[in-house]
């Protein structure tokens, strides 16, 4: 997989920023989030990389439908693109210290960058290697609504999570979904039959 640049640019040096996630799923903060990203800071693009197999056992939605998802709600953001990577790399688990080792080795000319949001921060002792991780990829991080961190910015992002929405829509909460979902995931969704039951 590679970000919808010329031959020519991608042998270019060129900071990509690297945005992991269930996306289960993708919903308006995430896509907020990287227009941000792709706003604020100094990076070239972001590449989102939906999660294979959550690392803290979450029970998630299958592989093939939160990818499909995600390319679907970030699709109208020119610098942004998809990745695949953490299915073709089969692990058990997905942790971002191999994600990111691999995408370092594939693209030797990108200078990663990882963004997290502030909750990240409460549970990086959790995360596998998380030295080597900021190492590889220095860390972006998004201040989160109802999340506070010495280490974080102030949010400036909405608060809506993957996992109200769930909810709404096991419970066919219409009102809960207004305004939080990419019209294209919504769609997806409801055609798809997917969460209907927790």
């Amino acid at each position: 997989m590679t970000l919808r640049v010329s031959e020519e640019e991608s042998a270019m040096s060129r900071t990509v920023a690297i945005f992991g996630g269930s996306f289960n799923p993708p919903h308006v903060g995430h896509v907020l989030a990287v227009a941000y990203v792709l706003s604020a800071h100094d990076v070239d693009a972001v590449l989102v990389v939906p999660a294979f197999r959550h690392p803290f056992h979450k029970d998630l939605c299958p592989f093939e439908h939160r990818l499909a998802m995600a390319r679907l709600a970030f699709q109208d953001l020119a610098r942004a693109d998809v990745s695949e990577i953490e299915r073709d790399l089969g692990a058990q688990v997905s942790r971002t210290v191999d994600t990111l080792e691999a995408l370092a080795e594939r693209h030797p000319q990108w200078r990663l960058r990882l963004v997290i949001g502030a909750d990240v921060l409460h549970d990086r002792a959790k995360w596998h290697r998380f030295d080597r991780v900021v190492e590889l990829a220095p860390l972006i991080v998004l201040g989160r609504a109802g999340v506070a961190h010495a280490e974080a910015p102030r949010a400036v992002l909405p608060e809506v999570s993957s996992s109200g929405i769930r909810k709404a829509f096991a419970s066919c909460d219409e009102g809960a979904l207004e305004g939080r979902l990419p019209r294209t995931v919504r769609d997806y969704i409801a055609r798809e039959g997917l969460y209907r039951s927790l």
